[in-house]
């Protein structure tokens, strides 16, 4: 599973000329899962997500979290982050997941997110969607749970 975390001062995702999400400041995450990901792995993800202290403190320091500033989260599905480039110009999705199985992760995500984050807005599955944001810094982490 990986996730791209971009700490922003606002993002928004439109459907069709209609914004379905919309955040202030907190966290835009783009999220790509695998064939072989389960619960038990986002459920990691998530933890290590809502805890990371990437807010600055009154002096400067990256030492809050998204509690501690009182932010949002955006989750967006983005099977693109499975990309396979290794061989010619045309990536190959091969590693993402399943569509049925990516999104019945993607919505227990959610479901996991609303438990510890009061503002919790999504993106559609499947759509073509466009997403705005603010990068706030800027600030991006890539977390895989590969590696986590």
């Amino acid at each position: 599973m990986r996730f791209v975390i971009q700490r922003v001062k606002e993002a928004s995702v439109t459907v069709e000329d209609k914004v379905i999400g919309q955040i202030g400041q907190g966290y835009l995450v783009l999220i790509g899962v695998a064939e072989e990901d389960t619960e038990q792995v986002a459920d990691k993800m998530v933890r290590k997500m809502t805890g990371l202290r990437i807010f600055e403190d009154e002096n400067g320091k990256t030492n809050l979290s998204l509690r501690d500033v009182g932010g949002s989260l955006l989750l967006v599905s983005q099977f693109t982050l499975y990309a396979n480039c290794r061989r010619g110009n045309r990536p190959s999705f091969v590693e993402s997941g399943a569509p049925e199985k990516a999104n019945r992760l993607y919505e227990y995500i959610i479901r996991e997110c609303k438990k510890s984050v009061p503002e919790v807005q999504t993106g559609n599955f499947g759509a073509k969607m466009e997403v705005s944001l603010i990068n706030d810094g800027p600030f991006t982490i890539l977390l895989d749970s590969e590696k986590l």
